[in-house]
């Protein structure tokens, strides 16, 4: 044939008709979606309301807050240390001990908290300025303490200058 194309099936020659086994591909595919809706399903189980912390209010904000016996309340958060400010008065440093179980004590931060909220009862909020080198662990047991102490909104930022 001149110009024509041969399509096999002649002496010596393979056939185009392949079968593709589709039954890998199909197995792999099945794994790679359970595994995303099984990530899907912990990181919302896995993360932490929190706010983050800085930038103005809105008049709305100043007015309530005036309104209500408030302060700004800041934790600033150390590996050695913690230390409460409420507004421009600060509060002696908690040395950051840990216990037999290698945890960190938050017992002293809790009364802490408590003579806080005795002082202002309508106060909601804390922020939490860290340092790079505290563990996060540690980090969410405190959120967990203010959160347990009446303060639950939490806002995180990392310690400036």
């Amino acid at each position: 044939m001149a110009g024509g194309m041969d399509l096999g099936g002649g002496k010596g020659k393979k056939s185009l008709d392949v079968a593709i086994n589709l039954t890998p591909f199909i197995d792999l595919m099945a794994v790679t979606i359970s595994f995303l809706i099984m990530t899907a399903v912990w990181t919302q189980i896995g993360r932490l309301q929190v706010a983050q912390a800085g930038g103005p209010s809105t008049d709305e904000e100043q007015k309530q807050e005036e309104q209500t016996k408030t302060v700004q309340l800041t934790l600033f958060v150390t590996p050695t240390e913690l230390k409460l400010v409420a507004d421009q008065s600060e509060f002696p440093s908690i040395e950051a001990k840990r216990g037999a179980n290698g945890k960190l004590d938050l017992a002293p931060l809790l009364a802490r908290f408590k003579e806080l909220k005795s002082q202002f009862p309508d106060q909601s909020s804390i922020t939490l300025q860290t340092e790079d080198k505290v563990h996060y662990e540690d980090l969410v047991r405190i959120i967990d303490q203010c959160i347990g102490a009446g303060l639950p909104q939490v806002s995180v930022s990392a310690i400036m200058g």
